[in-house]
C-alpha cells in the first residue's frame, strides 16, 4: 500500500474555504481527475457538513480533517463513493487509520496551500497524517474522534436522504478498536520549570522585539491565566474577541467575557497578574492603561491590517516561537528531558497548565467556571492529590521480605 501517493488536500482553511451552498461544486479534476462515479454528490455533501461548523474554528478543523481522511481512503485505496460504503468498509478504514501508508505521513504540520502567482496551490510538502516524532501511532482519543465525526456525517447524509443506512453505527463492538479507560488520562501539561523557562522566553521577546512580541507575551499569558482555547483568541462569525470584553463589575472586580465550546458565553475572572499584562500589552498599542467600557478595538491586532487575528494557525505560531525558543535554552542549559517533552507541546497545553496549577490554590467551582468546564468532574482530572497519595502508599511495597 506504501505505494500509493500521498493525496493532496480535498478542503482549503476556513478563511478561504468557498461557501457551498452559494457556490456548489461542478468538478474534482483539481483535486482527483480519476474519482469513482457519485463522487461529486460526496463531495458537496462533505463540504455542507463542514461548512456548517465554521462558527467554530478547532471543531471546524477536527470535522475537515475526519472527513478528509476518509474520503482520501474512500475515493483512492477503496475506489468507492460514500453510497457503497458498508460496516465492513469502516473496519477497514480504521485499520488504515491506525498504520497509514508512509508518504502520507509528514513530520510536522504545514500549511495545506500557498499562494503562487495568484492561485491557490497544493503545498507539496503537506501530508493528511503527521507523526511529530518517531513512528506514527494513533491515540485513544483520535480513534474516538474517527468514530464519532463519521457517525455524525452519515447522519447527516441520511437527513439529506443522500443515504439511507448508517455503517458507522452498524458496527455494534467498536470496542474491539477503543480500549475502556479505568480512569481519565494524564492532563497534558507543562512542568513549572518548563512554564518558567517559556514566559521567560516570550518576555525576552518582547524586550528586544516590542513591535511584534509585546502580542506574544499577552498571548501566552492569556491562555495560561485564563486557561483560554485557541479558538477565543480569534475572530469568528460567532464572536469577535476586543478590549471591551475585559470590564470592572461595581465592585471593580475584572472579568473577561468569552464565547467558547458549544456557543457558550460565559465570564472569567481576572486576577491583577493578568490586568497588569492587560494594562502592558495596551500600553505598547499606545492605548489607555484600561479599556473603556464598549471598547471595540480587536483584543489580538493584526501585525498588517485592521481587524482582530482571524486565523487559529497564527496563534499557534506565535506559541510555537515561544516554546521552540524555551526548549532550544532548555537544551542548552542541560533539561534535556524536559526539552524533550516541552518539544511536543501544543497550544493547548498552556490552557491545561493553568487549571492545573489554579486548582491546587483555588476552590474548584471557581476553577470550573472559569474554565468553562460543564461539570466538577472535568476539572476533577486536574486535581494530582489523589495519584500523589495513590502512589505514596504503593511505594514502600515489598516484594521479599528481609
Amino acid at each position: 500500500m506504501s505505494n500509493i501517493n500521498s493525496p493532496i488536500p480535498f478542503f482549503d482553511t476556513l478563511e478561504v474555504m468557498n461557501n457551498p451552498f452559494k457556490q456548489p461544486v461542478t468538478s474534482l479534476d483539481h483535486l482527483l481527475p480519476d474519482a469513482p462515479d457519485d463522487a461529486i454528490g460526496d463531495y458537496q455533501y462533505a463540504s455542507e457538513f463542514i461548512y456548517s461548523y465554521r462558527g467554530s474554528p478547532d471543531t471546524f478543523s477536527t470535522y475537515r480533517r475526519e472527513i478528509e481522511h476518509f474520503l482520501h481512503w474512500c475515493w483512492i485505496v477503496s475506489k468507492k463513493s460514500l453510497n457503497q460504503i458498508v460496516r465492513e468498509d469502516i473496519e477497514s478504514y480504521v485499520e488504515f487509520s491506525k498504520q497509514p501508508p508512509a508518504n502520507w505521513v509528514g513530520s510536522k504540520n504545514v500549511a495545506r496551500y500557498v499562494d503562487k502567482q495568484g492561485l491557490r496551490v497544493p503545498n507539496d510538502e503537506w501530508r493528511p497524517y503527521v507523526h511529530g516524532k518517531g513512528e506514527y501511532v494513533v491515540s485513544q482519543s483520535a480513534l474516538q474522534s474517527l468514530f464519532s465525526v463519521l457517525s455524525s456525517f452519515f447522519n447527516f447524509l441520511i437527513q439529506e436522504n443522500y443515504l439511507s443506512a448508517n455503517p458507522v453505527s452498524q458496527i455494534r463492538q467498536k470496542s474491539k478498536f477503543i480500549r475502556k479507560q479505568q480512569s481519565q488520562g494524564k492532563v497534558r501539561r507543562l512542568s513549572p520549570l518548563q512554564w518558567e523557562y517559556v514566559i521567560e522566553a516570550a518576555e525576552s521577546m518582547a524586550a528586544s522585539e516590542p513591535a511584534v512580541h509585546e502580542r506574544t507575551l499577552f498571548v501566552m499569558n492569556a491562555l495560561f491565566a485564563m486557561y483560554l482555547r485557541i479558538s477565543e483568541l480569534v475572530d469568528t462569525p460567532r464572536w469577535q474577541p476586543q478590549m471591551g470584553h475585559f470590564q470592572a463589575d461595581q465592585e471593580a472586580n475584572w472579568w473577561f467575557t468569552t464565547v467558547g465550546k458549544g456557543n457558550k458565553e460565559r465570564e472569567i475572572s481576572v486576577s491583577d497578574a493578568m490586568l497588569e499584562a492587560l494594562k502592558r500589552y495596551r500600553k505598547s498599542r499606545g492605548l489607555t492603561a484600561l479599556p473603556a467600557p464598549g471598547e471595540s478595538s480587536p483584543l489580538i491586532h493584526k501585525t498588517r491590517g485592521k481587524g482582530g487575528i482571524g486565523s487559529t494557525r497564527q496563534i499557534r505560531g506565535i506559541v510555537q516561537k515561544c516554546f521552540d525558543k524555551a526548549t532550544d535554552k532548555m537544551r542548552r542549559e542541560g533539561f534535556i528531558e524536559d526539552a524533550e517533552r516541552l518539544s511536543s507541546a501544543t497550544v493547548h497545553w498552556l490552557r491545561h497548565t493553568g487549571i492545573s496549577e489554579d486548582v491546587k490554590h483555588r476552590p474548584r467551582e471557581h476553577v470550573r467556571d472559569d474554565a468553562g468546564h460543564g461539570s466538577s468532574a472535568i476539572t476533577d482530572r486536574y486535581i494530582d492529590v489523589e495519584r500523589a497519595e495513590r502512589h505514596a502508599s504503593a511505594r514502600r511495597k515489598v516484594i521479599k521480605e528481609n
